[in-house]
């Protein structure tokens, strides 16, 4: 095993009397990227202040080896008159001292040391490795020797990463990179991660990323720190085993204490049986108990359904075009949207997605061409910029009391109760919610009257792993069509039927699925041709390729279909929903059946390429 780069000891720590941290200890080696993963409010911003020093800590320590960097993005994002590849090369202090030594040093000794080790950090190619970061991360060539100050807050932010990626530090600590990029800017920040040559210790809820970008898990729970190897999907699994283990010999221990117990009581009084009661009391005594698991349950999602399904479509744009004031952002699209369809909109920000999710919620007109939609139609709407715009002193309750203005009182808190709001949160003004129990606030609020369409905007940003799981049952539970724009890849995989891809000015059907749109944002292949959605067809075994590309895919394809099978089958294993929703369960049961004949189709397919 390589040496430890980054070494915790017994650390401890507390904020207001909570204890966050609690004798803690990990070694993480050299090289390795780690995922720090807990449920949100266990402390891991807390930990990345303790490793940077910025907090002092009640006991033991964090530390590297002498003369390694640390580094991180900072915590205020660039906004003077410094143009965006003046701030990122900025992001290497070495580099800098050594360019100023160099323009006033003498010592003829000294200025070939300099010359030497500006070499060794390839100084001079510092602009075009800057441009290439901040290229991944979205950025015009234009933009980039513009200055930081003509850029939004979360353009500002992104900066400040690439400032940080540039610096190349031995070890790089990430707090939520992810959290100002788009689709594409996760993507590339996933592979240069992945091939980021020093050690990282990223704080993520992006599951995607956990398993593309890290090769280990340091779980922060109960006040102590795990080391997992492995990527994420690997750690849910070791976790698992460990629980299970755990409940098994819990029970074993607690027979065990059981049976000495009984013998205790039943014969200390006897002077026969004295000795051996005595040393059964001893047993006892150092008998270290087995804690039980402690799980913190994710309270549910779940959008209500529609009372009445619509006659398809439910939207239809023809050569429509939108934009604001006279100004057009999106032009010629044609397009069909149908009552059940769940589509996912991809492309950069700044392309029009929110545009395109603002004209389907009535928030914006067609400017050219038509748009039609059913008479009866209604959407809700989420976007991350609602956070801001709930009213701080308004509590839940009194949010539901003006939508339900005459119902009794249970009747409102048992909505509320419901949706993961209990007394306590239900009382609570919204300006005490944390950022995930706020969106989970607006996830109520946009889908209370039981919309027809739903439309997503960015939804995951302040959710936990465990959270973005509950969203992801309540999307594929919710009977209506949703349209989702999010730069975690998982919960478009696992939610979405069709990718509309908007860019160049318009919005189009992307034929291929999310490995063809990696690549695509990647550089590594050509857009594939854009065309109108159609009705899924059956798979059929094709004629055996030779290409070992198209074996890897049928890979993919196989594992996800078998993620959507096991979906469907912890669905169908819960016997409540037979009694409660036996439509559901119906559906549900056509629907695996269809999932298995294609995963059949897609195993024969490849058992025929590998034996050709």
């Amino acid at each position: 095993m390589r040496a430890a780069m980054l070494t915790i000891s017994n650390l401890s720590y507390r904020v207001g009397g909570r204890l966050l941290l609690d004798d803690a200890s990990a070694a993480i080696p050299a090289g390795h990227k780690v995922g720090l993963v807990g449920r949100n409010g266990t402390g891991k911003t807390t930990l990345l202040k303790l490793i940077l020093g910025e907090i002092a800590t009640e006991g033991g320590e964090a530390s590297v080896p002498r003369n390694a960097r640390i580094g991180t993005v900072a915590q205020e994002a660039p906004g003077g008159s410094e143009t965006l590849l003046d701030v990122v090369m900025a992001g290497d202090k070495e580099r800098g001292e050594l360019l100023a030594e160099a323009e006033t040093a003498k010592e003829p000794h000294r200025i070939a040391e300099i010359q030497v080790r500006l070499a060794d950090i390839d100084a001079y190619s510092a602009e075009s490795r800057a441009a290439v970061i901040l290229s991944g991360l979205g950025f015009s060539e234009e933009t980039m020797r513009g200055p930081c100050s003509a850029l939004s807050g979360g353009w500002r932010m992104r900066v400040a990463l690439a400032a940080a990626l540039f610096g190349a530090p031995d070890v790089l600590l990430l707090d939520e990179p992810t959290n100002y990029l788009d689709l594409e800017g996760t993507i590339w920040l996933q592979s240069y991660i992945r091939d980021y040559p020093h050690t990282i210790l990223l704080v993520s809820h992006d599951r995607d990323l956990l398993n593309v970008a890290v090769n280990a898990i340091l779980h922060l729970d109960q006040q102590k720190l795990t080391l997992y190897q492995g990527d994420y999907d690997t750690f849910e699994r070791m976790r698992r085993e460990k629980q299970a283990l755990n409940s098994k010999m819990k029970k074993k221990q607690d027979d065990q204490r059981a049976h000495m117990q009984a013998f205790v009581d039943r014969f200390k009084a006897k002077a026969s049986k004295a000795r051996q009661a005595q040393s059964r009391m001893k047993a006892l005594e150092k008998l270290e108990p087995i804690a039980d698991m402690v799980e913190d349950r994710v309270a549910p999602i779940k959008f209500p359904n529609p009372a009445r399904a619509l006659a398809p479509p439910a939207f239809s744009f023809d050569k429509a075009g939108v934009g604001y004031g006279d100004k057009l952002v999106l032009r010629n699209i044609s397009l069909r949207m149908d009552p059940e369809d769940r589509i996912a909109l991809l492309g950069s920000n700044g392309n029009g997605k929110s545009t395109f999710a603002k004209l389907l919620c009535g928030q914006l007109e067609t400017m050219q061409g038509e748009m039609s939609h059913h008479s009866k139609i209604t959407v809700g709407y989420f976007a991350q910029h609602q956070l801001d715009e709930l009213d701080e002193t308004r509590t839940p309750f009194e949010y539901i009391s003006t939508l339900m203005p005459d119902a009794p009182v249970s009747q409102r808190r048992a909505k509320l109760g419901a949706f993961g709001f209990g007394a306590h949160l239900a009382d609570s003004p919204c300006n005490t919610l944390s950022g995930g129990e706020k969106a989970r606030m607006l996830f109520f609020l946009a889908t209370f009257h039981a919309p027809h369409v739903l439309v997503l905007d960015e939804p995951t940003n302040h959710l936990d792993i465990d959270s973005r799981e509950a969203l992801i049952h309540a999307i594929n539970d919710y009977e209506g069509a949703v349209v989702l724009i999010s730069h975690d890849r998982h919960i478009i995989e696992t939610c979405v039927d069709s990718l509309w891809l908007v860019r160049d000015g318009t919005v189009k059907a992307f034929e291929g699925d999310m490995d063809d749109y990696t690549n695509l944002v990647l550089g590594r292949a050509p857009a594939p041709a854009a065309k109108k959605p159609e009705a899924p067809k059956p798979i059929k075994p094709a004629a055996t390729p030779k290409s070992k590309n198209h074996a890897a895919a049928l890979v993919s394809k196989m594992d996800k279909q078998r993620e959507r099978l096991a979906v469907l089958d912890a669905a169908l294993a819960d016997h409540t929903i037979y009694k409660e929703e036996p439509k559901k369960a119906a559906d549900y049961a056509r629907l695996r059946v269809k999932f298995a004949e294609e995963l059949d189709a897609l195993e024969t397919e490849w058992l025929e390429l590998e034996s050709a």
